[in-house]
């Protein structure tokens, strides 16, 4: 690849990371806060082609090119890029909830909780207050979850929130399991906000023996995917 083409491939690279951080696409890949770094890299990236574009205007002026044509196969190179603009992939899902075992700390603290009934309350924030806190902030709560629907091999329902710690890379699922009154048919990777009550039903994680918590369910209704479907409160 010459150096106009490799121009092209940074332009085009710098133009997807600026699409990606101008939207909301870039949250199925890093965490919000990460949004200015993913701008300014792109910006970088343009004007690195255009600079390339310049210098070789220049150089092609002041000298005769010799330079060989080059394989048009290398042009394959921009197809991951026009996929991530064109065909954006879903965020992480319930397959890889299944096959990750859960990645549930026990918290540094527990801040009071607002009178609120329901309390919505984060999937990570719910877990950790019942498996370490022992429900103790719980205890009489009607509580609020949303997350999306996983089914283990034997059936078990969990409402699960992939919790990231920088980026997609290296999302961990952190997972409630469900009991109550749940609808007869459940769809794998929809999204639910789900109300119910602590229970101190426990089990533990088939993938990696972490423990996971159970939320006796009361009401359970679908709801939209969220912009922003990772977990962020998760180790920050």
């Amino acid at each position: 690849m010459n150096r106009q083409s490799q121009a092209a491939v940074l332009f085009l690279l710098g133009a997807a990371l600026l699409h990606a951080g101008t939207t909301d696409l870039y949250l199925r890949y890093v965490k919000a806060g990460l949004r200015p770094l993913l701008l300014a890299a792109g910006a970088v990236l343009i004007v690195a082609a255009a600079a390339t574009v310049w210098y070789e205007r220049r150089r092609a002026g002041e000298e005769d090119d010799h330079s060989h044509p080059e394989p048009r196969v290398s042009w394959l190179l921009i197809l991951p890029l026009l996929a991530l603009i064109l065909i954006a992939p879903p965020a992480l899902g319930s397959y890889s909830a299944t096959r990750t075992g859960t990645a549930l700390q026990e918290p540094l603290a527990y801040p009071a909780l607002p009178a609120k009934d329901p309390l919505p309350l984060s999937v990570v924030d719910y877990a950790g207050r019942a498996v370490y806190g022992h429900g103790r902030t719980l205890a009489g709560r009607q509580v609020q979850l949303t997350g999306f629907l996983a089914l283990d091999h034997d059936g078990t329902a969990y409402l699960v929130r992939m919790a990231l710690n920088c980026c997609a890379a290296d999302a961990q699922p952190v997972k409630v399991a469900l009991t109550g009154d749940l609808p007869p048919v459940l769809q794998p990777d929809t999204w639910l906000a789900v109300t119910g009550t602590y229970t101190p039903r426990q089990s533990r994680d088939p993938v990696n023996n972490g423990p996971i918590p159970f939320l006796q369910v009361t009401t359970v209704k679908p709801v939209a995917t969220p912009k922003d479907p990772y977990d962020e409160s998760y180790n920050n």
